[in-house]
């Protein structure tokens, strides 16, 4: 990388730290931390929210989508379109409402106003867990793109590169740095895309000649794909909407519950079709590139073993000449710390308010709260690099993350907020029996039935063992009763 882009690169990086040491010195309570006061607005709400969804692990993971089964891919990002309009319409209006008035923080909070303490500690640490990962998938994410672009730089070198810049400045901003810099990293990501990256990759390949004779038919056709993947994206991603201790941050964040649906309405159009058609268009394009050997002087001839989220990272150092590959690369890198620092803070959140000040409760002043949790960040973002270091693939790791979210803590949350009951015996099986069945499956790596994901069936054991447990309370308490 010349000189010019490797200037650029760091003068953005070094903004992102400046900006976080810059609300380091204006939070002034808890509530300035966790939920930025609780006063903002729709469209610093909306692009901090798309930006943490999608983020630089979507966008990588979009791209290696569209290396191998074209625009099919970009019905992963349909599902989030779904989910993002469905959680503004109904989930929103209950949460923010009972949020104003409990002056929530966390998302388990909502477990513990339905279902009590017990409940809300295993949310805390479902959730905690879930989005460490979800964190080190980012980190992940950006070590590929830097390793990619940088020839001398390996990839664990570049793995802790990512998380020193995203824990420091995610440890001194709090809430506030996040959804500010969330906003202008997504700006300027689409920039980069719109502005250089699309533009330029379409020339450097040969345009639609070229690429209509590269591709196969199947990569231009939305149906490339099983009805068996769909289902396991939808699944997946849209009921992330519902439980995603990011969002909840955002909706608690947001200055009425009207601001925040059309912050929700605004993230879901920019989700799909907008970024969705980018990235795997940017994949298809690398993969044009791959299989016409530009990538060969890279060490990657066109035939070779190639891993296909390195396809998008390699064309852009292919393509971009001198200073507008630093502006691409800081476009991309500014979309990965826009999603690693949200769940970097989700999962400080997490463990911090809904276990540790949980399991052991005193009154201590917001100063000593506030020091706590920087330290407990920065610890979760070590832990989140290590966990990176052990793993290769950056959607699989993001997938995982959701899914051990989404089939322990959906089945709860709908029941209670939608359906007012609360059996909190029932709810705990729920999220043990959901959540352990889909890593239990995820760990054996059998082939499943119908070549479904291991979330469905943890969604299916999570509702079944809430339905039995909640009748079987009913009946028991019916039968005490008439007594």
């Amino acid at each position: 990388m010349n000189w010019i882009d490797l200037m650029l690169f760091i003068v953005y990086m070094a903004g992102m730290l400046g900006v976080g040491y810059y609300f380091h010195l204006r939070n002034k309570s808890v509530d300035d931390y966790y939920v930025g006061g609780r006063g903002m607005g729709r469209w610093h709400i909306g692009l901090s929210v798309v930006a943490t969804d999608v983020g630089g692990g979507f966008s990588i993971g979009l791209g290696g989508l569209g290396f191998v089964m074209g625009l099919s891919g970009s019905w992963m990002l349909f599902t989030g379109l779904i989910g993002a309009w469905l959680a503004g319409v109904f989930l929103i209006p209950r949460i923010k409402q009972l949020s104003d008035k409990k002056q929530f923080f966390t998302f388990p909070e909502v477990f513990g106003h339905f279902y009590g303490a017990k409940a809300a500690l295993l949310a805390g640490l479902i959730s905690g867990i879930g989005y460490l990962g979800f964190t080190s998938s980012q980190l992940l994410a950006g070590a590929k793109l830097a390793s990619a672009a940088f020839v001398d730089l390996n990839i664990t070198l570049a793995l802790t590169i990512m998380g020193f810049i995203a824990v420091v400045y995610t440890v001194l901003g709090g809430i506030k740095a996040v959804i500010y810099t969330d906003t202008v990293q997504w700006i300027l990501l689409m920039s980069g895309l719109i502005f250089l990256g699309i533009p330029l990759s379409w020339v450097a390949v040969g345009g639609w000649e070229v690429v209509s004779a590269t591709l196969p038919d199947e990569y231009f056709s939305f149906s490339n794909l099983s009805w068996q993947q769909f289902l396991n994206w939808m699944v997946t991603i849209l009921p992330i909407w519902f439980v995603g201790m990011t969002l909840y941050q955002r909706i608690y964040a947001s200055r009425s519950a009207s601001e925040a649906r059309k912050a929700w309405f605004i993230a879901g159009v920019f989700e799909w079709p907008i970024m969705a058609f980018m990235g795997v268009g940017l994949g298809m394009l690398s993969r044009v590139a791959y299989l016409n050997g530009m990538f060969a002087e890279l060490g990657f001839p066109a035939g070779s073993d190639m891993d296909a989220e390195m396809g998008l990272p390699l064309l852009l150092r292919t393509i971009m000449p001198v200073g507008l590959m630093g502006l691409i690369l800081s476009a991309y890198f500014s979309a990965i710390l826009s999603t690693a620092d949200s769940c970097l803070m989700a999962s400080s959140s997490n463990f911090l308010h809904d276990l540790i000040q949980k399991i052991f409760p005193r009154a201590i002043s917001d100063k000593l709260i506030m020091n706590a949790s920087k330290l407990l960040t920065l610890l979760l973002g070590v832990i989140a690099v290590l966990i990176a270091l052990k793993l290769t693939e950056v959607l699989s790791l993001m997938l995982y993350s959701y899914a051990f979210m989404v089939s322990g803590l959906l089945v709860p949350l709908l029941a209670a907020v939608f359906l007012h009951i609360r059996d909190e015996k029932a709810a705990i099986v729920s999220m043990i029996t959901g959540g352990g069945t889909t890593i239990s499956l995820i760990i054996l790596a059998k082939d499943l039935p119908l070549g479904l994901d291991a979330n469905v069936f943890g969604i299916f054991v999570s509702l079944a063992s809430f339905i039995i447990i909640n009748s079987f309370n009913k009946k028991l308490k019916h039968g005490n009763s008439n007594l």
